[in-house]
């Protein structure tokens, strides 16, 4: 990401996601595969129009930025490029207006095309996508089109056959912790090994995540621990699931409920949080094939009905009862 010790006064109080942005392809952390080939693009002078597509913070926008920044000079950056995301208006009048009469107009004083980003193309409308079908088409000669998406199945096929696809999957460990190293050092803040360890488990591969989970815990708390990290992003801790795992195994349907809700309310957690950790440690406990999978099943319902809108406290004490309904068909067996 940005190049060490270069970092202006008036960055200084930027969030880091953006203090630490790459400036330069040379400093992106991961999909050397990727960046190689653009570089090789860029080189030749033969960019075509670019598809970046995968999850969130995974280094597209940075990737089509810092070459941006390579192909043309700061002076002429604001002539040459023209970039719109979400929160821009991006329905069809504007890739008829200003999308099609910035690719349409040469530039008198430099040779070479335009680039035009569009940021979160997945959320553009079907209509102005197809609107750009026409207008990649006709003005490739002098302009070309970078759209950057999560979702590649919300762009319409026409426009992915126009363009070189790329997939940015999710950042190893071993290639977040050496940045975050890089950002600690940096802004000289007090990390503990477990604390460094739950940033990069709940950050996910996703490196925005990672420094905002970082930069927060480190302003709340001042020391970076495990339970910090955890508090400071409202996630249950290890020790919170094993215990409401151990109640609801272990204790009768009232005493279980009651103190998972106690220790849900006390702790501010929500159900889908707990869910999520829940089916995890599921795969550690020795259950029956048969059994897991039944209990599998529903916890997967128990989520659907809380992304519809349920009640929490039903469907936590439907997360109970499914335990409880495991426990005494294992007890029955073993019997």
């Amino acid at each position: 990401m940005a190049s060490i010790g270069k970092i202006p006064l008036q960055s200084r109080n930027l969030p880091w996601v953006e203090k630490y942005r790459p400036q330069t392809l040379d400093d992106l952390i991961s999909h050397k595969d990727i960046l190689s080939t653009i570089q090789k693009f860029i080189s030749e002078d033969r960019l075509p129009h670019l598809l970046f597509y995968g999850p969130p913070g995974t280094g597209k926008t940075s990737t089509v930025l810092a070459s941006a920044k390579q192909l043309y000079k700061e002076k002429e950056f604001n002539a040459m490029v023209l970039e719109l995301n979400a929160s821009d208006d991006r329905g069809i009048d504007v890739v008829r207006g200003p999308i099609l009469s910035f690719a349409s107009t040469r530039t008198i004083f430099k040779k070479g095309f335009k680039l035009v980003i569009l940021d979160e193309a997945d959320a553009m409308t079907r209509d102005a996508q197809n609107a750009l079908r026409r207008v990649i088409e006709k003005y490739t000669e002098n302009t070309r089109f970078c759209l950057i998406c999560n979702y590649l199945s919300k762009i319409i096929p026409a426009l992915q056959s126009r363009c070189t696809r790329f997939r940015f999957g999710p950042l190893s460990q071993d290639q977040m912790i050496p940045r975050l190293e890089f950002v600690i050092q940096q802004e000289s803040i007090d990390v503990t090994p477990d604390g460094m360890k739950a940033i990069v488990t709940l950050s996910s591969g996703d490196m925005r995540r990672s420094l905002n989970i970082l930069q927060s815990t480190s302003m709340a708390y001042g020391k970076v621990t495990e339970d910090n990290v955890y508090t400071c992003t409202g996630h249950p801790l290890r020790s919170d699931i094993a215990n409401i795992l151990d109640w609801s195994l272990n204790k009768d349907f009232t005493s279980a409920y009651n103190q998972i809700l106690q220790l849900k309310t006390l702790k501010g957690l929500a159900l889908h949080d707990i869910l999520t950790e829940v089916h995890l440690l599921i795969h550690r406990v020795d259950f029956p094939p048969a059994i897991r999978m039944g209990l599998l099943i529903k916890l997967a319902d128990i989520e659907y009905r809380l992304a519809s809108g349920t009640s929490e406290k039903i469907q936590l004490s439907s997360m109970v009862a499914a335990f409880q309904a495991v426990r005494d068909i294992v007890v029955n067996e073993a019997a």
